[in-house]
């Protein structure tokens, strides 16, 4: 299945959809930032992970320097992953997730794999990210990409070089 994976910039177009996944197949703080609201996928955190999203749709040149892509299978949004500029030059941070269903089937290795492929046509030689020693299923996707990793704690920084 995974090489059907392809990545979509988030617009008006994919945000519903990816809300929906989001709502149906993920805990709230797996997927977006904390905020103040009900417990679970009430009003008011879906309206929130709406405007999250909506911000960053100016992509890598915009106020969040981020690019939000979903993950699309055979045409269904299954997931989101991201770059943003980092403190450092020519580096990009990411991160992302799927929804239950599309976990396990080696579509965030090929996310991932497409994503670096946009940060090297973005000027990025180094993609960074952060992950928890027990998130097992994301230490083998950076692992695939050939990442080297700090461990600090619980707290895992993942350094893919590229080219």
């Amino acid at each position: 299945m995974s090489s059907n994976v392809q990545l979509t910039p988030i617009d008006e177009q994919t945000l519903e959809p990816l809300l929906s996944v989001a709502v149906a197949e993920a805990e709230p703080d797996d997927v977006m930032p904390p905020v103040e609201a009900p417990a679970g996928w009430s009003h008011a955190r879906r309206e929130a992970f709406r405007e999250f999203h909506r911000a960053r749709f100016d992509g890598l040149d915009g106020t969040a320097r981020t690019l939000m892509f979903a993950i699309m299978v055979d045409g269904d949004v299954v997931g989101m992953i991201r770059m943003s500029h980092h403190e450092k030059p020519a580096t990009m941070e990411t991160g992302m997730w799927l929804g239950k269903s599309a976990r396990g089937q080696g579509i965030a290795a090929t996310a991932l794999r497409l994503l670096l492929a946009e940060a090297v046509g973005a000027g990025a030689r180094l993609v960074v990210a952060e992950t928890t020693a027990d998130n097992t299923p994301a230490l083998g996707v950076l692992r695939r990409a050939g990442a080297e990793f700090e461990r600090d704690g619980e707290a895992v920084r993942a350094r893919i070089r590229l080219g």
